[in-house]
This record gives structure tokens, sequence and C-alpha cells, in this order.
């Protein structure tokens, strides 16, 4: 492996907080980044002795004991899919929840979520009257994508996720989080699934691009695992688009965050075009508001990115 730094695509500079184009620069974060890119300097000296292979971001934060239910757990039977998926009877304070969420996310997102996100939650017919059911959702993105919704019981492991994303069916939860989580939590609800991230897979490029993540994924290994990490991180939950009006955001990890929906177009972040090699070796931190994003021009172009990306790699 090159111990060269990443350097930025040629047609793509970082933007300024105000969405103009500034100077490219060969920093790909804040921290030093180490020399074959896998994690920042500090991270690496922290971790190297108890690991032999590159860390998942879930991993380093797991290895302080941190948020148990961040540490993936296997399913033991195929999840139950679309109509076969029983409805919960939530409690009022599980709609309270529900109801708060969803009316403060809906008052930041006009003149910062990207249409393909808004439109979405209109095909799905979200609102803050009541949670909705994932059987109803999953009928909904199947007509628009093709897409199923899987119910499951948390953060799942790895390989039994990218089977899901591989066959059109996007794992969800049914549970939403505590009253005291509500500013955040660290593991996924059925708020973070729902409003997060089912509004994007009713847009077909980018329904297509989580197929072929998925697709890609279960034939990776090593370093490939960790960069398509990274890729998950950078466009699945934290992506931004470039709009004719402006930067706008899609990233569930964005949309579900009131901090992060304000946060991600603020002048505090740098913002790289979207760019493959950069995006490998972009380090993160789960927990702390992300200083660092990507912006893709298009979703046809996400897909087209990705798929060469990938196809370089071998892993499709």
């Amino acid at each position: 492996m090159s111990t060269e730094a990443p350097q930025p695509s040629p047609d793509f500079a970082l933007t300024a907080g105000d969405g103009s184009i500034a100077e490219a620069t060969p920093a790909i974060s804040q921290e030093a980044a180490s020399v074959d890119g896998t994690m920042p300097l500090n991270d690496k000296a922290k971790y190297t002795q108890k690991y032999e292979r590159p860390l998942s971001a879930y991993e380093k934060a797991n290895a302080d004991e941190i948020a148990p239910r961040c540490v993936p757990q296997p399913l033991t039977e195929p999840p139950p899919l679309g109509a076969a998926i029983e409805p919960p009877i939530y409690p009022e304070r599980d709609q309270e929840s529900w109801r708060f969420l969803f009316e403060r996310q809906m008052d930041l997102l006009p003149g910062r979520a990207g249409e393909a996100f808004l439109e979405g939650g209109e095909t799905l017919g979200l609102n803050a009257d009541g949670i909705p059911h994932l059987r109803d959702l999953s009928a909904s993105r199947e007509a628009a994508t093709g897409w199923q919704v899987a119910r499951i019981p948390g953060l799942l492991h790895e390989r039994q996720f990218f089977e899901l994303l591989a066959n059109r069916q996007f794992p969800s939860t049914d549970y939403i989080r505590e009253p005291h989580e509500l500013d955040y939590t660290p593991a996924p609800d059925l708020f973070h699934d729902i409003f997060g991230h089912m509004p994007m897979l009713t847009q077909p490029a980018f329904a297509d691009f989580y197929q072929l993540f998925g697709q890609a994924a279960l034939n990776a290994e090593g370093q490939d695992r960790v960069s398509l990490e990274r890729f998950h991180w950078f466009t699945v939950e934290f992506g931004l688009i470039q709009q004719a009006e402006g930067l706008r955001l899609f990233g569930a990890g964005i949309m579900s965050s009131a901090s992060e929906v304000v946060h991600a177009l603020g002048d505090e972040v740098t913002r790289y075009g979207f760019d493959p090699h950069r995006i490998i070796h972009q380090d993160y931190d789960v927990w702390h508001l992300q200083d660092v994003l990507f912006v893709v021009k298009s979703f046809d172009g996400l897909v087209d990115g990705f798929r060469g990306w990938a196809k370089g790699r071998g892993l499709l």
C-alpha cells in the first residue's frame, strides 16, 4: 500500500460553510492521518497492541466499553419481512416521543433537507400523528423501488446486515428511544431507521446504490471492510448533495439528529466533493458532531462512483 497521503479528486474542492468553493488542501481530517490511512495516529497507538487489523469506528468506541447497545447481535432466525411484520402496540409515552422528534426535525428541515428526502417522506406518508407500522412502510417502499422492510431486534452482525441490503431488504427496529435519550441515542431506534433512512430508499438511484453497497460488502475482507464502513458513514449516514439551490442534507445520521441538521451546513464543517479514494482514508468518531463531510453531485453519480471503486477492488 502506498504511504502517500490521499489527494483530493481533481474536479472537487472543499466547500466553505456558506457553500462556496474554497481552495482544496491535502489534509483529510483535523487530526494527523496514519501512513496507511486506517485511523488517526493517536487512535492507532491506543489500540495497536490489542488488535491486529484496522478497527471499525464502533469497535474503537466499544474498546472503551461505551454504549453496550452498539455491540452487534446475530440473528438466530430469518427476520419477518413486509406484510409478515406484526405491529406492536405502542404506549402513549412512545407516541409522544415520536411526535416530539418528528415535529422538531420537520421544523429544522426547510432550506436544509434535500429534495429526495422530503419527497420520500411524503411517499411514505410520515407524519406526527403516530408511529407508522413497518409493514405499511414496506408496502410503500416496495411499490416505489422494490425494497422491503425486515424487522430486527437491534444493531446487527455486519454480514447479516449486508445480506439484507444485497436483497433489497432494509433492516429496521420497531422500538423508540427512551425519553431521556431524545437529544441523543448511540444505538439505532425506529425514529432513526424510519425517519432517517426510509425516505431515501424511495429514490431509485440511491436505492440501487444501497443494494450495490450490500453486494460489495459481502465480498469484502480486511481493509476493504473498513473502507466500506467509511463509505456507509459518509454517504448513507452523513451524506450531503449539491442541488441548484445549494447544499442540502440526505444522510440518515444527520436527518434524525437535531444537532447534526444544524451543524452539518455550518462553518465548522470541512466538506469535500464525493471522492471514493478520499472517503476510504477518512476516519471519523461516532460520539461527536461530524467535522468532515462529503458532497455528491447527484445520486446517479454516487452509483457510478461507488460501482467503479468497488469493481476496481474486485468487490462487484
